[in-house]
């Protein structure tokens, strides 16, 4: 083909030397340099799996499509989350990117037009005893790079390949910190509620020791009951300790990601604002529900995700660099002008100056570079390769994290309704254990036994609904949510 090339380049043609360069510019053409990059890139079947609990959920519209303010309703999460976005360090250091990319991207673009130069000289000399001489030149001198063999196109369009994973990646930025904001904040609710739970539980098992206390005083019960029962209330003493300070470290990290000093999080009760779930299953406990989670077809869910594009915009980096480099084993045409005033002319120097003007075409055929060449295309393909291979590889991980999730939400639902019921039994367990305490038919181990294991299967049942979740958050964000 190269062959070819040249010989179309050196041959003269009856309707002009000129016309010799515009068929070799469309023979080049015909090699691909000026080819532009066409996602060709094959992915695995059955991506998301072929467990049975992803399989019920095809079909229907997709959670990803939600915007970040749909998902997540709580008004006072939406400011935190709209608070977080505006003032976060790794927010607007991702911006600043996008900003330095287009820069980059303009230069590029710039490179087709030719660079002014004004460059003034003047010149003092003197020969033996003759006069010194005074010569000046003011020049307008101006260069262009003729783009025949693609190499400015490709490296244009390599600068808007990285541009728009510097967006890609804003936007990843972005959907990460609002999953984390939404986690913490879940969080801080759910801690809130365990915090109730257990400022109650203190209220109950301190009006039960003043009972076991009397009956120690009436001699109805031995000191060891009375003991054995403060040891308990003092550890829901110490749980509230312990939950207050989670409290307060929650509340620090979300003031981390706000770039601001430790400070309160207004924040509403748990379940006043829940997540998002089908109409046709209000159950009240939308986390808990996989039947309004509509995966879809993989390949228009997975497209959403930041990763996966930021991956393609790679791959589109690297065709252009690798056609760039194919372009540097052709020649490079420089165009080159002059024009100014002198007072240096060919006859001698004159004065008042006079015009001049020069015009230099320039062909510039590689020949022997050392070998760089060779490596740079060799890299460049290498590197397509690559990113080819961590293509498939991002797609893999990606329906690994919807399986995941997917997983996580369906044991959270079914573990729900085993700890809501466990939740009542141990109630009633606990309650009607008290009165026949108090009436005498139980003793106090029986009773101390049912307060701890009602109050661990409260605290369980909270911190699973944080787990349900933080698992629909995590589904949300493995389909490429919260990027709108």
């Amino acid at each position: 083909m190269k062959n070819r090339i040249f010989k179309s380049i050196l041959t003269p043609l009856p309707l002009g030397r000129g016309w010799g360069w515009v068929f070799a510019c469309l023979l080049l053409t015909g090699c691909g340099l000026y080819n532009k990059y066409e996602q060709k890139n094959e992915t695995p079947a059955d991506v998301f799996g072929t467990t049975q609990d992803v399989q019920a959920a095809g079909g229907g519209t997709s959670m990803a499509e939600m915007s970040w303010r749909e998902f997540f309703t709580d008004p006072l999460l939406q400011q935190l989350i709209e608070q977080v976005l505006a003032n976060n360090t790794d927010v607007n250091s991702a911006r600043l990117a996008v900003e330095m990319s287009e820069a980059s991207l303009q230069a590029a673009k710039m490179a087709y037009l030719p660079s002014l130069y004004f460059s003034p000289q003047g010149t003092l000399s003197k020969f033996d005893k003759l006069d010194w001489s005074k010569t000046y030149n003011l020049p307008l001198q101006m260069s262009m790079d003729v783009d025949v063999f693609g190499s400015i196109t490709n490296k244009k369009r390599a600068a808007k390949a990285v541009l728009l994973q510097a967006q890609v990646r804003e936007e990843a930025v972005r959907a990460n910190l609002i999953s984390t904001v939404a986690q913490q904040y879940f969080m801080l609710q759910v801690l809130d509620r365990q915090l109730e739970i257990l400022t109650v539980t203190d209220s109950l098992w301190n009006a039960s020791l003043e009972t076991e206390k009397t009956l120690w005083e009436n001699g109805k019960i031995y000191s060891t009951a009375v003991n054995q029962m403060e040891s308990s209330y003092l550890n829901v003493k110490t749980q509230i300790v312990d939950t207050r300070r989670n409290i307060r470290s929650v509340e620090n990290v979300l003031s981390r990601l706000l770039a601001n000093t430790p400070q309160h999080i207004e924040r509403s009760k748990w379940g006043s604002s829940a997540l998002p779930e089908h109409n046709d299953y209000p159950t009240g406990q939308r986390m808990f529900d996989t039947k309004f989670i509509q995966i879809g077809v993989p390949a228009t869910m997975l497209e959403n995700r930041p990763d996966i594009r930021m991956a393609n915009h790679a791959l589109e980096e690297a065709f252009y660099n690798t056609q760039a480099a194919r372009a540097a084993f052709f020649p490079g045409i420089t165009l080159t002008g002059t024009g100014g005033w002198t007072n240096s002319g060919p006859a001698g120097i004159v004065n008042p100056a006079k015009l001049m003007w020069t015009a230099v075409g320039q062909l510039t055929q590689p020949i022997f570079a050392r070998g760089k060449l060779k490596a740079n295309l060799k890299i460049n393909q290498l590197t397509q390769e690559d990113l080819q291979r961590r293509y498939v590889q991002t797609v893999i991980d990606a329906g690994n994290q919807v399986n995941e999730a997917l997983a996580d939400c369906q044991a959270a639902r079914e573990k729900h309704a085993y700890y809501h019921r466990q939740v009542e039994v141990l109630r009633e367990a606990y309650n009607g254990t008290h009165e026949l305490m108090d009436n005498g038919k139980s003793n106090y181990l029986e009773v101390l036994t049912a307060q701890e294991t009602l109050l661990n299967a409260q605290l369980s049942e909270a911190m699973n609904m944080y787990h349900g979740a933080q698992s629909v958050i995590a589904l949300y964000i493995a389909l490429g949510g919260a990027t709108k």
